[in-house]
């Protein structure tokens, strides 16, 4: 027995018109072709689907089992046409993230809240980079955006410009280095560094500084949340390297201290890796943009 849809939305159709003639009006065929419709999927079936003599027109058993069917399936197809409309206008799809640099939760969950408020129907979920090798997997399209402060140089991938940030040090008032005006790699060799738990070639204030200049923190204590972090250093119990915008309002708290690394000090640009035939997704592109205004507000902050 050979089913198709046009089976089903006719067993639908003439069950809740309650007859064929008004089931045809409605589809927009003759009487005449839906009874011969109905006709053939009998001879298929080799049951009748209708009581015939009954007014309204009734459905046997036979015809209940095929709308049942026709009740289950046919809302999933037209839920699935919906879904494949939104894909071609654009306003349906995929944005899962992951994030390479741990600071970045908290300016990044602002950007996605304005998101998720204008594209409801797109599926956004978030997956820390520092567990896998967020790139790769971006490659293979297990995530649609990777948040990077390294680009490298992929094909197929596209880095997107978001902003620049400063690394920062970060101290307690009262801590011997806040006398200084800036903080250099040899300062580290008697502190104890308190940093995100992730790998050293991740961190800024190794990567740019302290690899570089082959110097090794006296300890090394990490933690996951940026507000221990600041607890952690107000309490002298360590120093730290953030962004910029991470400290933001702590330079205006007379328990700590931010100075710049280096004289001339280290800037780095963060990145957003889009698969290049991506970015022409209006959600994508308006994700992008979130992204610059968030970043306008943090650095003029």
């Amino acid at each position: 027995m050979h089913i198709e849809f046009r089976h089903l939305r006719t067993i639908q159709a003439i069950h809740e018109a309650g007859g064929l003639a008004r089931a045809a009006e409605q589809m927009n065929i003759t009487q005449s072709a839906l009874s011969h419709q109905v006709k053939g999927l009998e001879d298929q079936a080799g049951v009748e689907l209708f009581v015939r003599r009954s007014k309204p027109l009734k459905l046997s058993p036979a015809g209940q089992r095929l709308l049942k069917l026709a009740q289950q399936v046919l809302p999933q197809i037209e839920a699935l046409q919906a879904e494949f409309s939104g894909l071609r206008a654009g306003s349906t799809g995929r944005m899962h993230i992951a994030i390479e640099c741990h600071a970045c939760f908290e300016w990044l969950f602002p950007v996605l809240e304005h998101f998720r408020k204008a594209w409801p129907d797109v599926d956004v979920d978030i997956r820390p980079g520092l567990a896998f090798d967020a790139l790769p997997a971006l490659l293979r399209e297990e995530v649609d955006l990777v948040v990077s402060s390294d680009p490298e140089d992929l094909p197929g991938i596209t880095f997107v410009e978001l902003f620049d940030y400063k690394a920062v040090f970060v101290a307690a008032s009262s801590h011997p280095l806040a006398a200084k005006p800036f903080v250099e790699a040899a300062d580290f060799r008697t502190e104890t560094l308190i940093t995100y738990p992730v790998e050293r070639t991740r961190l800024d204030v190794f990567s740019q500084l302290l690899i570089p200049a082959k110097v090794e923190p006296a300890a090394i204590r990490q933690v996951e949340l940026t507000a221990v972090i600041l607890l952690l250093v107000a309490s002298n119990r360590g120093v730290s390297v953030l962004p910029d915008w991470v400290v933001r309002e702590v330079k205006y708290s007379s328990d700590y201290v931010t100075r710049p690394l280096t004289e001339q000090g280290i800037t780095r640009r963060l990145y957003a890796a889009v698969r290049s035939d991506d970015l022409d997704k209006p959600f994508m592109d308006q994700l992008l943009k979130l992204a610059g205004q968030e970043a306008r507000k943090l650095q003029q902050a």
